[in-house]
């Protein structure tokens, strides 16, 4: 990445602490040396996430081993009025693990430990640096699994998933990350410690725990989560089908649903993304085609098979043009390789690019995948369409050269226009990758100014300093006013000046 830059303004940066009592502090806290980090190159890969465009430097990182340990860090920044961003694996696309230019990261990377799994009860406990694909493959040995599958699963940490609500590409049947975590332990600003959820379906009181799942950091830090682990399906097949145009595709995927058929994963590509995803990986993929859907569904053998032939006729009637089920356990898995390696595909044939995360309603997939492909005319950018299409979660890639000066710039605002066009069909600005910064500005075209008055209500109860992830998923009224005038209810421009949140 050639072109990047630090997203914080310099009116946000209004913490103000001793930063030899900081070391001092995190250095009793951590008794190893290693355990604290402040010389530059040290930091250096601690300054941005999967978002490379986007990168800052901490002050420094925190390292502990145990739970006592991130405490005490917590419990001293919180003294001291530091910022405290939480990272794991780093792999979010949205800035969400951005270091504050003031603040330090609380790396978890050492809570990386599976605690338990129960076949009986089907769960596991888990700290929050355990990667995402670690914990199925745990679970393996008693038919189980961990169904949240993000793409990026294989480096990806829970801790990380929780902070998101990652989801998948088998979220469409069951579920994104809040419907599978039971419980969390969780460390306050503070540095106390608390249990949200519980062993139950549910419990009395107001659900924290879904609360804190998709907060991004912003209210407390995951030290330990409870799953749900499912049994392996006792039969599935993994269907391909192959469509003319986007349009088609679109329509058959919003003619699926309508029908009552829930796949347990629905995922689409786009010409160009096909064509890269074959070249990287052989998956088999007709290169010829417009548009593929891949979809998996599971259950027995007899059930599986009566549904695969609704869905065969379903596609055919609506353009599909080839319908292939995989032949076998191999098939299916390169099916599947080609979706999962899509995005390091699409890096093969572009020096850069940058990755969107809207979400819209499913019957509106075609409208919207047209109205990108108009964008990406407007702008002189090619895009490539990967996405979970049972859901509506869109990735539009928009291809660029960090080289060439002001594309970036050019990119960011297709990318915003992207998110623009997601909300006004009736959608939203994310579905699972997280606001961070990358959002920040949809997030005014999205909320009216008394929903953000909300959000940032909920932010204070938990962390009345604000000194969690700072800056990150809910903007400013100022912000908003800066960008555009916030829309619905209530002027923003005769409000009263209200503190940043920083």
């Amino acid at each position: 990445m050639s072109t990047t830059r630090a997203p914080y303004r310099p009116e946000d940066l209004t913490f103000q602490y001793d930063r030899t009592a900081l070391l001092k502090r995190l250095r009793q806290a951590l008794p190893r040396p290693e355990q604290v980090i402040d010389d530059a190159e040290g930091l250096r890969p601690y300054e941005c996430d999967g978002l490379a465009a986007y990168r800052q430097l901490p002050v420094a990182v925190a390292i502990p081993d145990t739970v006592e340990q991130a405490q005490a860090v917590l419990a001293a920044c919180h003294e001291l009025g530091v910022p405290v961003t939480a990272r794991g694996a780093g792999t979010s696309l949205s800035a969400g693990s951005l270091p504050h230019p003031q603040g330090i990261i609380l790396s978890l990377a050492r809570f990386n430990r599976i605690l338990a799994i129960d076949p009986q009860r089907r769960t596991a406990r888990v700290q929050p640096g355990v990667r995402n694909l670690a914990v199925s493959e745990a679970a393996r040995p008693y038919g189980l699994y961990y169904a949240p599958d993000p793409s990026s699963q294989i480096a990806c940490s829970i801790g990380g998933n929780v902070a998101e609500n990652a989801g998948g590409v088998h979220c469409l049947k069951y579920g994104l990350t809040v419907h599978n975590v039971l419980s969390a332990t969780v460390l306050t600003p503070e540095g106390e410690q608390v249990v949200l959820g519980g062993d139950a379906l549910d419990a009395p009181g107001y659900d924290l725990m879904a609360l804190y799942t998709g907060s991004e950091g912003m209210l407390g830090v995951v030290v330990e989560a409870t799953v749900r682990l499912l049994p392996e399906p006792v039969h599935k097949d993994v269907l391909l089908a192959a469509f003319p145009t986007v349009e088609s595709g679109g329509h058959a995927v919003a003619a699926l649903i309508a029908a009552g058929i829930i796949p347990a994963g629905l995922e689409m590509m786009d010409g160009p993304a096909i064509q890269a995803a074959e070249d990287f990986v052989q998956a088999g993929y007709p290169t010829d085609a417009a548009a593929i859907l891949i979809g998996e569904f599971d259950g027995t053998p007899d059930e599986v098979a009566e549904e695969i032939e609704r869905v065969t006729a379903l596609l055919r009637e609506h353009g599909a043009n080839e319908v292939r089920v995989a032949a076998d356990a191999d098939e299916q898995a390169r099916f599947w390789a080609g979706r999962k390696n899509a995005f390091p595909a699409v890096g093969r044939i572009s020096p850069d690019y940058y990755c969107m995360d809207g979400t819209i309603p499913r019957h509106k997939l075609a409208e919207v995948l047209t109205g990108i492909e108009a964008l990406s005319r407007e702008y002189g950018l090619r895009v490539v369409n990967v996405f979970h299409a049972g859901d509506g979660n869109l990735h539009p890639l928009v291809l660029y050269d960090g080289n060439v000066p002001g594309e970036f710039e050019q990119t960011e605002a297709l990318g915003q226009r992207i998110l623009e066009l997601c909300v006004d069909a009736g959608g939203t600005v994310t579905g699972e990758h997280g606001v961070g910064l990358e959002k920040i500005n949809a997030m005014c075209h999205q909320f009216s100014r008394e929903e953000l008055d909300q959000f940032h209500a909920v932010k204070a109860a938990f962390d009345a300093a604000g000194t969690l992830n700072p800056g990150k998923a809910v903007p400013t009224l100022r912000r908003c006013r800066e960008f555009r005038t916030l829309p619905a209810s209530g002027s923003a421009e005769q409000s009263q000046p209200e503190p940043e949140q920083l």
